[in-house]
Parts: C-alpha cells; sequence; structure tokens
C-alpha cells in the first residue's frame, strides 16, 4: 500500500480538490483526508483567458502568454493546497510517496491527436518536495485513444472495496459528464455522454455573477423549451458509438441565447440530464443503480431530472460511503500509483487507446519545499 495524493482541477473551473489514500494501484483502496479549496475570481478569471486563447492555438507554435501564466498560477495553487491538505491532516511530505497532479485541461482535440493540461509538474515537485506524476493523458492520445475518461479504473476499484458485485453505472457530472458501467459479466466501459455542469455554469455566471446555478435556483425558476431541446440532442455525438470524449467547449450555449435566463437555464439542465439517458443506449446491460459523482449532484434540479428520466435508481457517491467530490482527485493519487508501477492508466474500452496503456510523466522532488 503507497500513501499518495490526488489533485484534480476540473473543466467547471470551481476551484482544486486534494484528496489522499492509500492503495496498491490495483484493487485496494482506503481513503484518507481531503479538501476543496475553491479558485478565487482572479485565478477562475486567469483560467478563463487561458481556455480562450487554447482555442487558437496550433501545435507548432509557443505556448500562449495568457496560457502560460494561468500554468504558473495554476501551479503555486496547487502547491498550497497540498500544504494545507498535509497540515489538516498532520503530515508531513515525507509521509506522502507521490502527488497525483492533474493540471488544467485547456484543450482536447484527440481527433488531431492533442490534449493539453497544464501544470508544472517538476516545480510542484520541488516546491512540495513530494514525487510528482502529471501528463496522465499524453500517450493514450499520441497512442489513438481519446484520453478521456481516465477515472473508470479508480471507479472499478473503488466498487470492489465497496463490495459492489451488480452491474452499476457510475455517472460523473463535472464540466462534462460521463458514464463508467462495471459488469462482472462484461468488459470496463466509459465515455463522455455531453455537456455536464459547463454549459450551465456559464449561463448562471453570465445572468447571475454566481460560477454556478447554486441549488438549481435559476433553473427551478424556467420551464425547459422543448423544442431547443430536440435540436440540441439532434447532434451527431449522442448517435456516435463509444469510445467518445469532448472538449468543454464542444458544446456552447448560443441556442438557448434567446430563452430568459431561468428557462435557458433549466433548458441546459435538461440538456445535460437528456445527454446522459441517451447514453446508455451504448450500455450493454441494464445497471442495478446509477451513482451520480462530482459537482452536478450538488444541484437539486438536476438531480431530479435525472432520477425521473432514469426511472428511478439514481443515488449521490455518499450513499455508497464515498465521497462524491472527491473521487476524481482520489482517482488521479490512484493513477500516479499505477504509474509508478507500469500499470494501465486506459484500456481499449474507456478510451479506445489500441491496447492497456501505460502513461504519465514522473518528477523527482527537490530540496526546496521548507523555503
Amino acid at each position: 500500500m503507497i500513501r499518495a495524493l490526488g489533485l484534480m482541477s476540473g473543466t467547471s473551473l470551481d476551484g482544486i480538490d486534494a484528496a489522499i489514500i492509500e492503495t496498491d494501484g490495483e484493487g485496494a483502496v482506503r481513503a484518507g483526508a481531503s479538501l476543496a479549496v475553491p479558485y478565487k475570481p482572479e485565478e477562475r478569471l486567469l483560467l478563463r483567458l487561458a481556455l480562450e486563447a487554447a482555442k487558437s492555438w496550433e501545435p507548432d507554435e509557443p505556448m500562449p502568454e495568457e496560457v502560460a501564466e494561468a500554468e504558473r498560477h495554476l501551479t503555486l495553487a496547487n502547491a498550497l493546497a497540498v500544504r494545507a491538505l498535509l497540515a489538516e491532516a498532520g503530515l508531513k511530505p515525507a509521509d506522502i510517496s507521490v502527488i497525483g497532479f492533474h493540471g488544467q485541461t485547456v484543450l482536447h482535440q484527440p481527433e488531431r491527436r492533442r490534449t493539453v493540461q497544464i501544470g508544472l509538474g517538476d516545480v510542484l515537485a520541488r516546491l512540495t518536495g513530494i514525487d510528482v506524476v502529471n501528463d496522465f493523458r499524453s500517450a493514450d492520445v499520441a497512442a489513438g485513444g481519446h484520453g478521456a475518461p481516465l477515472v473508470p479504473l479508480y471507479h472499478q476499484a473503488l466498487a470492489g472495496s465497496t463490495g459492489i458485485v451488480e452491474p452499476v453505472a457510475i455517472i460523473n457530472i463535472g464540466g462534462v459528464g460521463n458514464i463508467t458501467y462495471i459488469s462482472p459479466d462484461g468488459p470496463l466501459l466509459a465515455f463522455d455522454t455531453g455537456p455536464g455542469n459547463a454549459l450551465i455554469d456559464d449561463w448562471a455566471h453570465e445572468h447571475t455573477g454566481e460560477p454556478v446555478d447554486r441549488d438549481g435556483a435559476l433553473a427551478a425558476g424556467g420551464d425547459v423549451d422543448m423544442d431547443v431541446l430536440e435540436r440540441l440532442m439532434a447532434h451527431e455525438f449522442f448517435d456516435a458509438a463509444p469510445p467518445k470524449s469532448l472538449d468543454r467547449f464542444s458544446f456552447s450555449p448560443e441556442a438557448v441565447r434567446h430563452l430568459s435566463p431561468p428557462d435557458g437555464a433549466a433548458t441546459l439542465t435538461a440538456f445535460t440530464v437528456e445527454a446522459i439517458a441517451r447514453g446508455f443506449a451504448h450500455i450493454p446491460g441494464v445497471p442495478s443503480r446509477f451513482v451520480v459523482c462530482g459537482g452536478g449532484r450538488h444541484n437539486p434540479v438536476l438531480m431530479a431530472m435525472l432520477s425521473k428520466r432514469l426511472q428511478g435508481g439514481v443515488l449521490p457517491a455518499e450513499d455508497l460511503g464515498w465521497r462524491g467530490d472527491d473521487v476524481e482527485a482520489e482517482a488521479f493519487a490512484y493513477l500516479a500509483v499505477r504509474s509508478l508501477r507500469g500499470l494501465p492508466l486506459s484500456l481499449p474500452t474507456t478510451t479506445g487507446v489500441p491496447k492497456p496503456m501505460p502513461g504519465g510523466t514522473i518528477h523527482r522532488a527537490g530540496s526546496i519545499a521548507d523555503d
């Protein structure tokens, strides 16, 4: 068993999740301390500017300055999150064997064999005094995979450690939505379903100034425009067979621009739900339950819509004793251990990579952690 710390910054741009686990990188998982560090408004602005600059960033061009600046700030923010978590847990850097540092995705174009997660792994290793694994997706994408989703192997380990033996679907609703289907009779299967929180968050920020539709309040005051929803669901992505993945900007809120703020929020929320539900057409079995992780499970309007659309069996991760906000941070701690041991991080049935694919870049700790 190795004690590892995972850091995750999702496409929802809500902040940094940090979590400690003990694991062998296979079936054994034991949770430790965790915390969430919300982005400050100025940090969120830097990341939004980086995302915009990355849209036109070509492979043969140097990194745009907006992206480089965001990367520097992001790395420091993650170092501070590590220190805060260690202090809360009463641990020292020597008590942690490795950090799994996902970084922030600013560009995801697997069709061009390109994905970019910013974050300086070497700098983080020197700042924390702990070995760091980052760059988890590049090897998969370079080999022809989608590089996403990467959490399914951890979902499988988590389900096994909980004693789940029947078919189960784990739905993650972050900036993008994705499904992991775990069955004792078939291979692990996973894919992105469509928008998660990103469109809803952007709409809420534009119309209320809040970074999210808190408690689904904006959507609760509106009505779903079924004609707009039908047009949104006509996108070819939803009928494409997995494996498949999305960029945060694969969909835009333009289709709801003519709607009132509440109706737009309700329609975008329904879009997320319908995209998830449509995804189950690509699942070979019938899940006994649908376990929801990620920030979307905090939105009661979204959860109510999802439960109705899937006809029950929808429960938050906490009902299984999991930490729904921490699953992805825990996953990158788990994947860092797998990377150290040369184990695959992705499979043909999760990312479409031709064969089980190891990955990650290891950065050894320096000597300035106590400066």
